[in-house]
């Protein structure tokens, strides 16, 4: 794929870039060692000053950025306000909680024959980061805040279609007044992505995005020996049991199903409706995909913008033909609209059975699955019955249930009577296909740390020194 951005409203090339050569990332991956060595020897404090300081460039230009990533990857203006706002808030989160996420932990020093003894968090070095285009700002400072305040460096490969804001995250935190080399963007493509991550001075990277991306990555990753955390796919379940508020499960799940033009890895996707309350519920959800209004994304009054490639658009069509011609039922959407751009409406497929894509497969667009289910167990089954392990949601009233949904759906998290939605405050990220390891909270900063044990004897032989070695 050519780096360039192209207005999927349009399908207009806008803005073409040149990839790196290869003297340009070598020329990066030194300022990320001289980067690295003059960030870690600062202090929480300071760190925390240049990371609020970020949020506010953040807040000040939210219109600017927005405008750039609606162009690039076509979410809706006011979700990109929105996505903008929401990593001013993880700058700041970040800011406030990382000295004390990454506190030294005092151990038991009588049980070891010790002094002192304490697990230490220290920062690895210079991480790659491999970002995906669907949420090109807040999947980028998900990993680069903690990883920023724990003392780590980023080099960002960002994906080739959103390279003005991948440019953007280049200089915003050295704007904000980190030592150079601390953030870097590598416009290259993927083709360049092994060699950059076998390179000695890279220890550690993060993916997000497809699963086919993240095992090459891993791949390459486990030969030479280094941490990473993925964050791939998802095909999340969104099950209504009898007792659910109806209404309101019907407009979180609209949300849900059509948040960023569809292109959510943690969007509901598969809708699993006990069949008592089947009906009900399809007949207002329908209602309410129908009513979602397909437009330019730069309007105040559009719900949903054009997917971001032509790929993109050609995968769910393909998606969605694949059950229909198996016996699927279209109860809204299916078709593209006429005129340019890369558009593709609200649609609800129900009858989906086994042998159909959808039931196996992401859908990566504004496309929901139904699925009729006689009982919890069922639905159960049903949820779990997929490679993916993202998020899930879980709508019922009776506690009892809620406590079954949340020991019993197979994912990285539960959400019950709510929409599923990543915050800095808790632990991100996925099981099975869907990946390995966590972003945001307490976690998230600790996952590229060394957690260095320390232990400071008496400075003579213990009664029991040597008992226990290994």
């Amino acid at each position: 794929m050519s780096i360039a951005t192209t207005n999927p409203a349009t399908g207009q090339v806008l803005k073409t870039f040149d990839p790196m050569p290869d003297e340009q990332v070598e020329a990066a991956l030194g300022r990320a060692v001289d980067g690295f060595q003059a960030l870690r020897r600062t202090s929480f404090g300071q760190r925390a000053q240049w990371m609020r300081a970020a949020a506010e460039l953040l807040d000040a230009e939210c219109e600017s950025v927005a405008r750039v990533m609606t162009t690039e990857m076509g979410k809706t203006l006011a979700a990109a306000r929105a996505e903008v706002g929401k990593c001013a808030v993880g700058c700041r989160f970040y800011a406030e909680h990382a000295e004390r996420f990454l506190a030294d932990e005092p151990g038991d020093a009588a049980a070891v024959a010790s002094i002192r003894a304490y697990t230490r968090y220290q920062p690895l070095g210079p991480v790659l980061a491999v970002m995906p285009w669907n949420f090109p700002l807040w999947q980028v400072i998900r990993f680069a805040a903690p990883a920023l305040m724990a003392g780590n460096v980023g080099l960002l490969k960002h994906a080739s279609n959103v390279p003005q804001t991948a440019l953007f995250l280049d200089e915003l935190f050295r704007r904000a007044g980190f030592p150079g080399g601390s953030f870097q963007t590598l416009l290259i493509g993927s083709d360049a992505v092994e060699r950059v991550l076998t390179d000695r001075r890279v220890r550690a990277a993060t993916l997000t995005g497809s699963e086919a991306a993240g095992r090459a990555v891993a791949r390459v990753a486990g030969r030479e020996l280094k941490k990473t955390v993925l964050e791939l796919g998802g095909s999340d379940p969104f099950v209504v049991m009898p007792s659910a508020d109806l209404a309101l499960a019907a407009d979180v799940a609209t949300t849900a199903r059509c948040q960023n033009n569809g292109q959510s890895c943690i969007a509901a996707k598969r809708f699993i409706v006990h069949t008592d309350v089947y009906d009900d519920f399809a007949r207002a959800f329908v209602d309410r995909m129908s009513a979602l209004r397909v437009g330019d994304p730069m309007a105040d009054d559009t719900d949903v913008g054009p997917l971001a490639t032509a790929q993109g658009r050609t995968a769910v069509e393909d998606q969605v033909r694949d059950a229909v011609d198996k016996g699927a039922t279209v109860l809204c959407g299916g078709r593209r609209p006429k005129g340019e751009g890369w558009f593709y409406p609200p649609t609800v497929v129900a009858d989906l059975t086994p042998e159909m894509r959808m039931w196996s497969e992401e859908v990566f667009g504004p496309v929901a699955g139904l699925y009729r289910v006689s009982s919890y167990d069922e639905a159960i089954e049903v949820a779990n019955g997929t490679n993916f392990g993202l998020g899930s949601n879980a709508w019922t009233r009776e506690p009892e249930e809620q406590e079954r949904f949340a020991a019993d759906l197979d994912a990285g998290s539960v959400f019950i009577n709510g929409m599923t939605t990543s915050y800095p405050e808790l632990p991100f990220g996925g099981v099975k296909n869907s990946g390995y390891g966590r972003e945001l909270s307490a976690h998230g900063i600790r996952e590229f740390c060394n957690v260095k044990t320390v232990w400071v004897g008496k400075g003579a032989p213990s009664a029991g020194a040597g008992a226990h070695n290994e």
